[in-house]
């Protein structure tokens, strides 16, 4: 079992940053940040691997920054530029390798772990 503990999320004016953090009790391969807006499906936003490489949703390139540090096993989101549709719910996930990647669907469903979310959101 892996707990995991988001926090770091807020208010904030379009154009501001935030910076997101996910604590977890212990190393998983695989982790990344999911987000779901109301009335919306769960959409994955950046992922990465146990070698550090990293994956992101369209939206997200160019804009947020995903990170870890391995020694505290905390996970991180540094999210600049942010606009109004960046407004959700932010999941952290934990998953391990499958065929030997992190590759997961959009939705996260083979994600083995969640955290409880922090709130974000951005306002005109």
């Amino acid at each position: 079992q892996a707990q995991l503990v988001e926090s770091g999320g807020g208010s904030v004016q379009a154009g501001g940053s935030l910076r997101l953090s996910c604590a977890a009790s212990r190393y998983t391969s695989c982790m990344g940040w999911f987000r779901q807006a109301p009335g919306k499906e769960r959409e994955r936003v950046a992922i990465i691997d146990n070698g550090g490489r990293t994956s992101y949703a369209d939206s997200a390139k160019g804009r947020f920054t995903i990170s870890k540090d391995n020694a505290k096993n905390t996970l991180y989101l540094q999210m600049n530029s942010l606009k109004p549709e960046d407004t959700a719910m932010y999941y952290c996930a934990a998953w391990g390798l499958s065929g030997g990647y992190c590759a997961i669907d959009s939705t996260g469903s083979r994600a083995n772990y969640w955290g409880q979310g922090t709130q974000v959101t951005v306002s005109t």
